[in-house]
């Protein structure tokens, strides 16, 4: 699957990204100016984490009026593949391409932290390679990170089977002491209609060796790849 990753003034994941990517498919991910919005020949487009243009107004909220997402808009209509972490996230709510957003933490705090994350499915693109109800421990880095839609998107999204992850306790019990951030009904991770737009809030990317001190976000990467 040929991959490319999106850079806006701010984002810092992108060499993260680009090793998990690597790490997976072999291949090395093009990197994509905000300004660029030529994707023709990209399978999947991803948009990493940081501070696109520094955070103002909302987070992603910038970003999301960049000329290449007029591009990954036309890229998911088509059926094109789109990953979204962290900042990341936060743009696909903010352009639309995912529904509800993503609110400041319930702390009130900035969020630097380990979380574990169940897997609710494990039929799509990006969660093949994970058995359904299996648990990993991820990293959080956040100051808005708690998910929120009004009710009836929630029932639609839970009806349609489009939540893919949820903050979880080790042992994957769905508890609020393991829901840091406060979202709603401890959604870390939702899907769009055709489960081919992910938003994931904490980084799948930093734990993907051992020597990183740990593999749990590999199967996602290297489900990714299988597709391809």
């Amino acid at each position: 699957m040929k991959a490319g990753i999106v850079i806006f003034p701010g984002i810092n994941r992108e060499r993260d990204m680009a090793i998990a990517l690597k790490q997976s498919s072999g291949h090395e991910p093009r990197m994509i100016w905000h300004k660029e919005t030529d994707l023709g020949d990209l399978d999947l487009v991803v948009i990493p984490g940081g501070f696109s243009f520094g955070d103002y107004l909302r987070c992603g909220a910038m970003a999301a009026r960049s000329p290449v997402m007029r591009a990954i808009h036309d890229h998911a209509a088509r059926g094109g593949y789109v990953l979204g972490v962290c900042n990341g996230f936060q743009i696909l709510t903010e352009s639309g391409l995912l529904p509800g957003a993503l609110l400041r933490n319930a702390s009130l705090r900035f969020l630097a932290m380990d979380c574990h994350l169940r897997v609710e499915r494990a039929d799509t693109v990006f969660t093949s390679r994970y058995q359904k109800g299996s648990t990993f421990r991820a990293v959080m880095a956040h100051g808005e990170g708690n998910y929120f839609a009004d009710d009836a998107t929630l029932d639609h999204l839970e009806h349609e089977g489009l939540v893919a992850f949820r903050y979880c306790d080790p042992s994957g019990d769905v508890a609020p002491e393991a829901n840091f951030n406060g979202s709603a009904r401890s959604i870390a991770g939702i899907l769009s209609p055709n489960r081919r737009v992910l938003g994931l809030m904490p980084h799948a990317e930093d734990l993907v060796d051992p020597l990183m001190g740990g593999a749990g976000g590999k199967p996602l990467f290297d489900s990714i790849a299988a597709a391809g």
